[in-house]
């Protein structure tokens, strides 16, 4: 069986995450955490970062530190993973979707503006499967609206953006570096992992002080263990921050091997009648966090009849997300009752990805194909 995803540890993860051992930091205190927290939030091109325990934590955690509440709405895209609304729902404030673009699969940033309400806070932006969204229209309507940007960038380790490419100063932005507050994910299939783990990035002085109470109790200096409010405990520990540090220093060589990944992938499935690959647009780096395809739906098989006949040959793959508009927890809710978003609808059932971990070599990428090509013929 070739897994979905295998993570790779090196001899300096372990040595590294053997010293925190060693020094008896080994809780939420110690020194490689701010060595994360400054390494990550450099690399990223931003001035703060706030570790916590994951990055649907981070979502949560930003979304508080920027102010929203209860009567708030959040704009979002529906085809995305729940972390991402749960976070919005959990303050008490509501999620408004919209569709993605079929070609990238990322939020349809031209749909934006129609759904901004009066109670519109804020835009939440997800960087979907390794590709960037196209930020300038994002940052135009959030200008022009006064809303703020969350911008998740959970699977986007690394990727650029090229923003103002139609000016004479074009500039490429690292995700991550592009929202009043982004988010990370370090879960066992991201580019850097801890295991499990996630991350806050803002500039703003304010927002990091608001993150790192909320997520430590929201103790204050009049008295310890004498609160105001009511924060959580989401502290990241000194051993997963080891294993980050150790990892950030490779970042480079991660992300060009999952592009290596992922442009292999790109030059054999492309060429597939019947089989869409994610769009890489001129404008973005991506990093293929995963590889994923849509079929068409006069293949004859759905995508999870197709993944039935992968894995008889041997190979692991996961379904493409379902639309937050889809979810039965949400309907229950009374969320996004009779609302319909017809590009989500279609890859969310038509879409999965292959295995795409750091540990595939050429030689399993070309398994990976040729089993497609078998059952693409079969069909």
């Amino acid at each position: 069986m070739i897994p979905v995803n295998d993570p790779i540890f090196n001899n300096d993860d372990f040595e590294y995450l053997s010293n925190a051992f060693k020094s008896g930091w080994v809780s939420s205190a110690g020194p490689y955490i701010e060595e994360f927290e400054k390494s990550w939030a450099d690399y990223c091109n931003r001035k703060y970062g706030i570790a916590v325990t994951n990055g649907t934590v981070a979502l949560e955690v930003a979304l508080k530190a920027i102010g929203i509440k209860a009567t708030d709405e959040v704009i979002m895209p529906t085809f995305t993973i729940i972390s991402c609304a749960q976070a919005i729902t959990n303050l008490g404030a509501k999620p408004v979707l919209v569709d993605c673009d079929p070609n990238t699969w990322c939020m349809d940033v031209k749909k934006i503006e129609e759904k901004v309400s009066p109670a519109t806070k804020a835009i939440m932006v997800v960087h979907m499967y390794g590709h960037p969204v196209d930020m300038d229209y994002v940052f135009e309507i959030a200008a022009k609206y006064d809303l703020k940007i969350i911008e998740d960038a959970a699977e986007v380790h690394g990727a650029e953006y090229l923003s103002k490419r139609n000016t004479a100063n074009p500039k490429w932005l690292k995700c991550g570096s592009m929202g009043h507050v982004s988010t990370f994910s370090f879960f066992a299939n991201k580019l850097i992992t801890t295991g499990e783990g996630g991350m806050i990035l803002t500039d703003d002085p304010d927002i990091k002080a608001r993150a790192e109470s909320i997520r430590n109790l929201c103790f204050n200096s009049e008295r310890r263990f004498k609160h105001f409010e009511l924060g959580n405990n989401y502290r990241f520990t000194n051993l997963q921050a080891a294993i980050g540090v150790s990892q950030i220093k490779r970042i480079d060589k991660i992300v060009a091997d999952k592009q290596f990944i992922g442009n292999l992938y790109l030059k054999e499935l492309s060429q597939i009648d019947g089989i869409h690959l994610q769009t890489q647009q001129n404008w973005a780096k991506s990093v293929f966090w995963v590889n994923g395809l849509v079929l068409d739906e006069d293949v004859g098989l759905n995508a999870e009849n197709f993944c039935k006949k992968l894995m008889e040959l041997g190979i692991d793959t996961r379904p493409f997300f379902l639309g937050m508009h889809e979810q039965p927890v949400f309907q229950e809710m009374g969320l996004f009752l009779d609302e319909k978003y017809e590009i989500s609808e279609l890859i969310a059932r038509q879409g999965f990805y292959l295995p795409s971990g750091l540990a595939m070599t050429s030689k399993l990428v070309e398994e990976v194909i040729k089993a497609v090509k078998m059952v693409m013929r079969g069909i």
